[in-house]
This record gives structure tokens, C-alpha cells and sequence, in this order.
């Protein structure tokens, strides 16, 4: 084993130590550690969305130190320990890629991507003792943001047959469930408008599969370009003297509109 990846062991194996550890990261188990192992993934992505490589090279240390504090939790209990964890990353990537490690050719992306979906569903099936009951939406996190969950579980749907051909009925599609959330809003009743804009939102991800858009990141980045806009409207206003609340919405709108132009002037 690499002499840093020991070192980082045998780190976290003192940590833990019931009596000379530190008292923190005795008192840790899978569930308190939850929060902090999501939280490090997000770094990690805030990272490289910043293009900041020094950062990047810290934060996946404190990915990788989950990865450790996870493993040597299940070590203690007699369950499985780092080497397994790596282990079993290995034969996964070599059993899922055949066209690697093996003689098999793929003649295209979308054959690829069915082999690996196969691959996939074949260890779901292995992993359930009673696969004869297994859902072909089973493994997906139900912890996962929202867009990411429904993005997957369209994707493995759509694997088994069940997607529109084409992209123009899911055009139509998202007509029709903009139409009912108006409908909705008519009626008055809440827990109905919630449940047509929840559909407007699915198929929404849906559109963005098709046209091969990841929706995370589309959001991400259209709620960061909606903050720098506003973030101008504020400045404009500032400049003037007077608060947000102060101006008609028909002014603020036309610094919406100037925000719009100058910040695509400047490649933003």
C-alpha cells in the first residue's frame, strides 16, 4: 500500500482509539457522518467549478478522509475494511468494462451505455436475495438532490424500453403539464398545484435527458447567472440612493434587461 494512503490509516485508526483518540471522532458512526460526507462531495464540485485546482487537491483529501472514517468504523465492527472497499471498486470498473479489460467492442456510445446499464441492473440482481421481487428502479439514493434522483431513475426507466422515441412529445409534454399547473392554480387547492408543478418539474428533467443536458448543472449555472444579474439590479440601485423595495418593478426590470447585456458583453 502507498505510504501516504498507511499513513492516512493509521491517522484515522488513532483517532479512533477508545482511549488515547480524539473524543469527537470516537463518538462518530455512520449516520452522524452523513452530513459531512455530502457536504465534502459539494465541495469537491464547488471546486471545480471555480477551476480551483489547489483547492480541488484539498478538497477530495477531505472526501478521501470520509472514505477512511467510513471504512475504519466497519473495520471496528468486524464488517469490511479500506482494502475490501478499494478492492471491490477494482472488480466492479474491470467487470463494467469489458471493452477494456476484456475482448468485447462496442460499436457505438448508446451500446456502451446498455452494456453498462445491464452490468448494473445484473449486480442489483445479485445483491437481492429476492431479485424476483426487484424493481428495475431499485439502488437509486433516495437521499440524492431532487433533480439528480429523477434524472436516474428516467434514465433506468428508459433503459428498459419505457421513454418517448423522440424529442418533440416531450416538447408537447411540457406544454401540457404547464397547462394543468394554470389549472391547478384555479382551482385554488395547494396540495394540487404542488403535485402539477412537481409533474412540470419531472418532465422538465425529462426534456433535459433528451436533449442531453445534465439538469443539476443547468440549474446551477442559471441560479448563478440569475445571482449576478441581481447582484447588478442591486449595484444600479445602490448607486441611486434608495433600497430595492423603493423601485417599481418596471424599473428594476429594465435593469434586469441592462444586467442581461452587459454581463453577456463580458462573457458572463
Amino acid at each position: 500500500m502507498l505510504k501516504n494512503t498507511q499513513n492516512l490509516l493509521d491517522i484515522m485508526s488513532r483517532l479512533r482509539h477508545p482511549e488515547h483518540g480524539c473524543e469527537w471522532d470516537v463518538k462518530q458512526d455512520f449516520y452522524s457522518l452523513i452530513p459531512y460526507t455530502i457536504e465534502e462531495a459539494y465541495e469537491v464540485a464547488d471546486a471545480i467549478e471555480r477551476n480551483d485546482l489547489d483547492d480541488l487537491r484539498s478538497e477530495l483529501g477531505d472526501l478521501l478522509l470520509q472514505v477512511v472514517f467510513h471504512s475504519r468504523i466497519a473495520e471496528e465492527r468486524g464488517l469490511f475494511d479500506f482494502e475490501q472497499v478499494a478492492a471491490a471498486i477494482c472488480e466492479k470498473l474491470v467487470r463494467r468494462h469489458p471493452h477494456v479489460f476484456s475482448d468485447a467492442v462496442f460499436t457505438s456510445d448508446e451500446e456502451r451505455k446498455q452494456a453498462w446499464e445491464q452490468a448494473k441492473a445484473l449486480e442489483r440482481q445479485q445483491k437481492n436475495k429476492a431479485a424476483e421481487q426487484d424493481s428495475v428502479l431499485s439502488g437509486v439514493a433516495i437521499n440524492l438532490p431532487a433533480l439528480v434522483q429523477c434524472e436516474k431513475i428516467q434514465n433506468r426507466a428508459a433503459s428498459h424500453g419505457f421513454d418517448w422515441p423522440e424529442v418533440l412529445p416531450v416538447f408537447d409534454k411540457v406544454m401540457e403539464e404547464l397547462n394543468e399547473v394554470k389549472e391547478a392554480w384555479h382551482s385554488g387547492d395547494q396540495a394540487h398545484i404542488q403535485e402539477e408543478v412537481g409533474d412540470l418539474l419531472l418532465v422538465a428533467v425529462n426534456l433535459a435527458r433528451h436533449l442531453k443536458v445534465n439538469p443539476e448543472i443547468a440549474l446551477k449555472e442559471s441560479t448563478k447567472k440569475f445571482s449576478r444579474r441581481f447582484q447588478y439590479i442591486e449595484q444600479q440601485v445602490q448607486a441611486s440612493g434608495r433600497d430595492l423595495r423603493d423601485c417599481e418593478l418596471a424599473e428594476l426590470d429594465a435593469f434586469w434587461n441592462e444586467a442581461k447585456a452587459a454581463l453577456k458583453n463580458n462573457g458572463r
